[in-house]
């Protein structure tokens, strides 16, 4: 655990194949299932003061609590994955601190010197920001909100692991309206 953040609660690895990846994760690891989404929808996405429309692909398992998040850029919008992979990287990227109190660990982690690069929406309540923290590849950091929907989804994709028996590696995102 983090002294300073609490436990990380997500490891993201930015990957050129989340079909390949998902596969080799339950089939070789047995991490899943898989809820996948071919097009994020992100809003009031931002990198670097400028808004995008990015076009990111996400699939999300658990771990036992720790989540793993596969991402894929389909197009070609800057963004810190954009970065990680213009490096010749593919792997882990980020690691993510979950949070129900967003605007004040913002605000408490900026003023120790954390830089937003990247930040965005998914869903009402799901904020999410990315520091510039690039001492080497897969240390950059998350601060995710998971009050709301986002919160309810992570849920029940962490329990839809507990039990897993390997059947239905691949299923849909839970439906965020519908939480």
């Amino acid at each position: 655990m983090s002294r300073f953040l609490g436990q990380i609660r997500q490891a993201g690895y930015v990957v050129p194949d989340i079909e390949a990846a998902m596969d080799y994760w339950s089939r070789v690891l047995g991490v899943g299932p898989f809820f996948y989404n071919p097009r994020v929808p992100i809003r009031n996405y931002r990198y670097r003061g400028e808004s995008y429309e990015p076009h990111n692909s996400v699939a999300l398992a658990n771990s036992g609590p720790l989540q793993v998040e596969l991402i894929q850029c389909r197009n070609a919008v800057p963004s810190m994955y954009r970065d990680f992979t213009d490096a010749g990287h593919s792997g882990l990227q980020h690691v993510a601190y979950w949070t129900s109190d967003y605007d004040a660990d913002l605000e408490r982690l900026q003023a120790q010197g954390f830089k937003p690069v990247m930040s965005g929406e998914v869903g009402e309540r799901g904020r999410f920001v990315y520091f510039d923290t690039h001492y080497h590849p897969g240390t950059v950091i998350e601060l995710s909100e998971v009050a709301g929907p986002k919160g309810e989804m992570f849920r029940l994709i962490r329990e839809a692991s507990e039990n897993w028996d390997g059947k239905d590696p691949v299923r849909p995102f839970p439906d965020l309206s519908k939480l």
